[in-house]
């Protein structure tokens, strides 16, 4: 298997980062700097329509496309992708296939962007925001709340086994503490924090792009290319 990789090093690019580096899939890192606006380039449009990474492009594809490598775009449409091509890292029965994706769809749609949220003000947003702030953390505590209560009596996620559910919610949980969170009320999700945060291939995708990690905030300039975003905008960079 051959892919491109366009990549950030943000929780929502290590979830992807970590899938690739537990199947030992080989692929070529393409940075996307979401500072600078690279997400909004023709080129990362036609593969990533709501310009926002990660996304993939597969070079080895099915004899019944050939020729036309496929993209994916959207953390969980690539995980579902690549465990669902490889036969790893997700059950093949139906009712597991079911749990599957009822996890990355919660994680997609209430976790990560009450995380996300909560992130925004805590860390980009200027002045104070304290009924937002209060807002996002409070979701993302219940959040924690349901992960706490599907991992009192199983290991992961699914089970006895590891998957593609846990590789994507657990980025926005190893980032509790710089999002203002404790995990003291929750012994089973920081048990799991724990044991995913010892593996080899999730240590080496959460370094992935180290180097390119924010080290000051976001100046004026970033700030507009990430946050100042309209349908206008979009469309002016895409022409």
């Amino acid at each position: 298997m051959s892919l491109d990789f366009y990549y950030w090093p943000t929780p929502n690019g290590w979830k992807v980062a970590i899938l690739l580096e537990e199947l030992g899939l080989p692929y070529k890192t393409i940075p996307i700097n979401i500072g600078k606006g690279d997400q909004f380039t023709p080129e990362f449009l036609a593969i990533s329509p709501n310009n926002r990474m990660p996304a993939i492009i597969d070079h080895d594809v099915a004899a019944e496309v050939p020729g036309e490598p496929i993209s994916v775009f959207e953390s969980g449409a690539i995980m579902i992708y690549l465990a669902e091509k490889t036969g790893r890292f997700m059950p093949a029965d139906p009712l597991g296939r079911k749990e599957t994706l009822e996890w990355l769809f919660w994680q997609t749609g209430n976790q990560g962007p009450m995380a996300g949220q909560l992130s925004h003000f805590v860390n980009y947003a200027q002045g104070e925001h304290t009924y937002s702030h209060e807002r996002y953390a409070g979701e993302y505590d219940r959040c924690l709340g349901v992960l706490e209560r599907r991992l009192g009596d199983r290991e992961f996620i699914l089970g006895p086994d590891y998957s593609i559910a846990d590789m994507i919610c657990w980025p926005w949980v190893l980032i509790a503490k710089p999002l203002g969170a404790s995990l003291d009320a929750f012994p089973n999700v920081s048990r799991w924090r724990q044991t995913i945060k010892a593996r080899p291939a999730v240590q080496r995708g959460v370094d992935l792009g180290k180097e390119f990690r924010r080290a000051a905030p976001p100046t004026d300039e970033e700030r507009k290319v990430l946050f100042g975003q309209t349908s206008k905008s979009v469309g002016e960079q895409a022409g």
